[in-house]
């Protein structure tokens, strides 16, 4: 008799359906440990690169007060903008200066005399630009002669030395234009011309030789100014060098009247400094207080509740941040004494007032507090290294979690092929019984036939 290919078949049984659950039953355990496992690992690598990223917004907002950077900066301020700007630079003392714009450097600037139009010929030849020591030849013959072709072919040249060309056209025609690219007397050009027909003789401007065939619109000037009395000039707008590590950015000139310029420490960038890192430790409390809650109703429970590693940052940073580091005999010794201090919650508060203070008082010590040998800035940044660092502690929580991770793979592999054997196993025995019904079954078909053909007791013939 041929098997039954078709589970159920013989015996009227849901083989798939019972073969399904005794699967699921077996399975169902031990994926549920496996399951919670992983979601576990997840949660805590999760929370561990949030933690890491906690630390190093922290150290980041902590970096130009551990480097002193910050406290190196300096305000330039000038009681006028519409006359001058300043800025200054770590190297500039703390000071004030009366300033004088007595003028402005200024661009040479020539003008042709008129022409018909820009496509009308002005001459061939050879047309030199002089710029201090360097010089441009330009060819000037039949296919750029035009006051249009030598424009193109002055602002064109790759060895320009520094000359620009437009044309105006005014009432009376087409000008040439030619302007210095730089400021100041040393970036005054001349023009001359050579060669040809002669017509370029017309822009010629060589005032030391007595060419004078351009007119002059703006003659090149330096700037001056004064510097609390003290004559200074400068080829261009921006005067670097007459006060240590301070720009003067001219606006306009004002002979004859000074206006103060004030140079002192940046309180305001140390200030925002200070502010981001007070605010970054208490991004940090708070995920902390999230990642370690528990509640009592839900029996939901923070990532990291109990955490060692957690628990010990937290307190590692709590202890260097309410240490004393200052000297024995200066005023400002603590972060309580510049007006940071601990909330009741963990945070830090700012007073801005005493801060402030601090700073007019006695800005190197506060300096000192954060960039000083035993500073914050060097305790805390140890803290952080050892945390952030590649092989640091949590660079090392994250791969022992990777590898659990990798285990729950390995596990659910494993249980995957246990299960698919398993299934394999069911399904032959439910076959084999599926069969021996069927078998059973087409036997008690031919008993019953065979006794419904036998003659009763007493009777007879048939």
């Amino acid at each position: 008799m041929a098997s039954i290919s078709s589970p159920g078949i013989g015996s009227n049984l849901d083989v798939n359906g019972l073969v399904t659950q005794l699967i699921a039953a077996d399975k169902q355990p031990l994926q549920d440990q496996i399951d919670s496992q992983r979601s576990r690992v997840q949660t805590q690598l999760s929370a561990v690169g949030t933690l890491k990223s906690l630390l190093a917004s922290m150290q980041g907002t902590l970096s130009t007060l551990a480097d002193g950077s910050v406290f190196g900066k300096r305000l330039a301020t000038s009681a006028d903008t519409s006359i001058y700007t300043a800025s200054a630079d770590a190297t500039a003392a703390p000071g004030s200066y009366d300033i004088e714009v007595v003028n402005l450097a200024a661009a040479q600037k020539l003008q042709s005399g008129p022409y018909a139009d820009s496509s009308t010929a002005v001459g061939t030849g050879t047309l030199t630009l002089a710029v201090g020591g360097s010089t441009l030849a330009l060819n000037i013959d039949s296919t750029n002669n035009t006051l249009a072709g030598i424009r193109d072919a002055i602002n064109k040249a790759s060895g320009n030395p520094g000359v620009s060309a437009t044309i105006v056209t005014g009432s009376d025609g087409a000008h040439l234009m030619l302007t210095a690219t730089k400021t100041g007397v040393a970036n005054a050009f001349t023009v001359t011309a050579s060669g040809g027909d002669g017509g370029l003789a017309a822009l010629g401007y060589d005032p030391g030789n007595g060419v004078n065939n351009l007119a002059v619109v703006t003659a090149a000037k330096d700037a001056s100014v004064k510097v609390d009395g003290l004559a200074v000039s400068s080829a261009s707008n921006t005067v670097t060098g007459a006060i240590d590590g301070v720009t003067l950015n001219l606006a306009s000139a004002d002979a004859g009247n000074t206006h103060t310029l004030t140079v002192a420490q940046d309180t305001g960038a140390i200030t925002t400094a200070i502010n981001a890192f007070v605010a970054s430790y208490n991004g940090y409390v708070a995920a902390a207080k999230q990642l370690t809650a528990y509640d009592s109703t839900t029996g939901q429970s923070g990532a990291l509740l109990g955490d060692s590693t957690l628990l010990g940052i937290s307190s590692q940073l709590s202890q260097r941040l309410g240490a004393v580091v200052g000297g024995s005999g200066d005023t400002y010794r603590a972060l309580g004494d510049i007006g940071i201090s601990f909330q009741t919650d963990g945070t830090l508060q700012v007073d801005s007032s005493k801060l402030g203070a601090a700073l007019t008082a006695n800005p190197s010590q506060v300096a000192a507090l954060f960039s000083g040998s035993n500073g914050y800035g060097t305790s805390l940044n140890s803290l952080f290294d050892g945390y952030l660092d590649s092989n640091g502690v949590l660079d090392s929580r994250t791969q022992s979690l990777n590898s659990q991770s990798k285990d729950l793979d390995d596990q659910q592999t494993t249980l995957d092929a246990r299960m698919s054997a398993q299934e394999a196993m069911y399904r032959a025995q439910f076959t084999a019984l599926d069969t021996l019904l069927s078998s059973m079954k087409t036997t008690s078909s031919f008993l019953t036939q065979q006794l419904a053909n036998m003659p009763l007791p007493g009777q007879s013939g048939k």
